[in-house]
Order: structure tokens, then sequence, then C-alpha cells
């Protein structure tokens, strides 16, 4: 896949933003703990880099899914990981059922403020007793009238604390966990609504993440994202846009750390010479290089063949696991040749360092990402040997 004029257009555009609007605060942001997500939003919806593959009826670009991957890429320019994740939870994983299977009503009332930036949204899946199992979410909801009834809670909500609407995946029947649940929109200004607690993270410091607790919360039928009970198979569909997302995101984040400590590499000198010098410290920067490259290829061809409409459930986690296994290899070893100012928070590596373990936990961990590629191994066709 070759990006073309109109990608690159969008590309320059948005790397323009993120030097005036982003990265010049990003160290303000991290230090707070929080980055103003209303402020920020409505300056991306004005742009329109929020909705590039939505509906235009609903304030979209109406493009194909490369223009979401070249976002994607571009956003790792952001000198932090958090406020990009922040903003892929806007467009690649709170959004992609709503827009794909929510009826006008709820696209006109809920998609076109949030492609605006009008509005913050957060996904509601996981919950304390159930991260990755998602199908053992505990969270209902039970019509009572023309609205539906929720209890329960969600743990670990990106943009929870600041957001205007969460796409809520709870329970609806008694039926087999994955034909009892459904996702609906829930507006969070709904009486009942708690914030439990802002959570201290490891990294991502300038993303606000919360625990939620949702007691008696009455919300209209007409939320309802598609049909009642499709909740998981939408969720399923939505994982893949998020894990390619995530995938695209880590590439610049990935290369920059290498290019970075090659420079620094290049200027320390230990023993008489250079640590680039070292011929050990060179070959694994190449070796690491390799590495990301081979990542690239992965998301690209699996972006290519999403956007044919093929099944990537595969290849996406094959390319979220790598993203995840690398943004912890790379920043590892690239922390070890910078030494002690590696080991400095004024120091660029520490916080890749820190924002990027997070690869490998969300979106699906590791091993669940290993799980659904040998499910996937079981149904190839076998080779006869012979």
């Amino acid at each position: 896949m070759i990006y073309g004029p109109e990608h690159q257009e969008i590309i320059r555009s948005l790397s323009k933003f993120i030097d005036q609007e982003i990265n010049p605060y990003v160290d303000e942001w991290e230090a707070e703990g929080q980055f103003p997500a209303h402020d920020l939003f409505k300056k991306m919806g004005a742009q329109g880099f929020l909705g590039v593959c939505k509906p235009e009826k609903f304030g979209g670009m109406g493009l194909d899914y490369s223009y979401s991957l070249a976002v994607s890429e571009t956003l790792g320019r952001i000198n932090c990981g958090a406020v990009p994740m922040a903003i892929g939870v806007q467009t690649d994983m709170a959004t992609p059922a709503l827009a794909l299977h929510g009826s006008d009503y709820v696209r006109e009332n809920f998609l076109s403020p949030a492609v605006s930036g009008d509005y913050v949204a957060c996904i509601g899946v996981s919950e304390p007793s159930a991260g990755s199992d998602v199908a053992g979410i505990k969270s209902s909801a039970k019509k009572e009238g023309d609205d539906y009834i929720i209890n329960g809670q969600k743990m670990w909500i990106t943009n929870g604390i600041q957001a205007d609407i969460m796409i809520m995946l709870v329970n609806t029947s008694d039926g087999s966990m994955h034909s009892s649940k459904s996702l609906i929109v829930v507006p969070m200004d709904t009486p009942g609504i708690t914030v439990a607690r802002k959570l201290d993270k490891l990294g991502m410091r300038s993303s606000d993440t919360a625990q939620l607790y949702f007691e008696d919360v009455r919300v209209p039928q007409k939320n309802l994202i598609g049909e009642e009970g499709m909740g998981f198979t939408y969720q399923m569909q939505q994982f893949q846009e998020e894990r390619l997302w995530a995938a695209g995101a880590g590439l610049y984040p990935l290369e920059k750390t290498i290019n970075d400590t090659i420079d620094y590499t290049r200027s320390r000198e230990a023993f008489g010479k250079s640590l680039l010098d070292n011929q050990y410290i060179h070959f694994r920067l190449a070796e690491l290089k390799t590495e990301v490259e081979l990542l690239r290829s992965l998301t690209y061809r699996a972006v290519a063949e999403y956007m044919e409409g093929g099944d990537v459930t595969m290849l996406a986690s094959m390319a979220k696991l790598k993203v995840g296994r690398l943004a912890r290899e790379i920043s590892d070893a690239c922390l070890q040749y910078y030494g002690g100012m590696g080991f400095m928070n004024e120091t660029p590596i520490s916080r890749q360092f820190r924002d990027g373990r997070l690869w490998s936990i969300g979106g699906g961990a590791d091993e669940v990402m290993l799980g659904i590629i040998c499910k996937y191994m079981e149904t190839l066709p076998q080779k006869r040997r012979g």
C-alpha cells in the first residue's frame, strides 16, 4: 500500500497541527496528569481529523480506511503515548460500530458531535473482573417502559473523566455469553453514573483513565446501536480497527526511538570512541530497525485486506501482538544504551519505556492475541507432505 497525494496532504496538515497545538504542551499535560480533551478535540474536529472515515452525512470525510491508518501513523509524532491513545479511542475504538450499525437517530445525536469534537467519547467494555475476557462482563441493562435501566461498573476507561458519551457493552438478556450483549450509547451526565476514581498509571500520564459505577442509570432504548444481542459481534468488529490503529500508531514512535538512540550513541563517547562505534550496538539497532519495517509491512497488508472486505482478525492480532512486543523490546534496548540518562524522566526514552508498556496489555493482552492467532491457525488448510 502506497500513500497518494490526498494521504500526504492529510499527513502534512495533521503534522503541522501536532507541531503547533499538541507537542508544545505535552510536558505540561503529562505533569498535570490530564490533557484538555474538549479543547483539543474541538480543534481537531474543525479540521476533519476525527472523522476521516466516517460518513459524510454525519460530518465525516467518507474516505476509506487507509486514511485512518495515515492519521494513526501521524499521531505517533506526538511526544507521548497518552494523547494519541485518547484520540484513537475517539476515532477507532468507541465510534466504528456507532458509524456502521447505528440508526440515523444515534448517529445524528452522538456520532456527529463526536466527529466535530463537540463530544468526547469513551468505550465501556473492561470491568474489574473482565478485562480481556469480554464475554465475561457483568454490567446489565434491563428494559423498563421505553428505557434501559443500567447497573454495573467499568474499569480502565480511557477518556472516562472527561467523556460526554460512553459506547457501553452490557448484558441485555440471560442468553449465551456471545448473544446476550448489546452496545448502548450512554450520555455521561445521566443520573446514577459515578466516577469512582481517576486511576494513577505507570505511563500514559496525560490521558485520564477512570473507574465508573452505574446505578439504575436510565437510558432510552433508542440509544441502542444496531440490533439487541449483537453487541459482542459488533465489539469484535471494533477490535479489528482498534488493533490496526494501535499497530499504525506505534510505527513512528518505534522508529524515532531507534533514530534518537543512534544520535545519542554517536555523540556519546566511552573508552575513547563513540558508543555507536561499538559493533554490537550498531548491529542491534539495525536489527530493531528491520523489525519495525516488518511490522509496517504486516500492518499495511492487513489494512489493504480490510479495505477489500476481508476478515483480518488474525493479521490484526499479529500486528497488535508485534507492536506490543517491539514497544517493550526497543524501548528496553535503547534505554540501556542511554545508560544513567535513560533512567531520568527528562530523557524522552524513559517516557517511551513507560507508555509503550501498555501496548501489550490494552486492547487485548498479548496472550489474547496469541489465542486468537492459534484459533485461526487451526482453521487454515494443511498442506500434505510427501
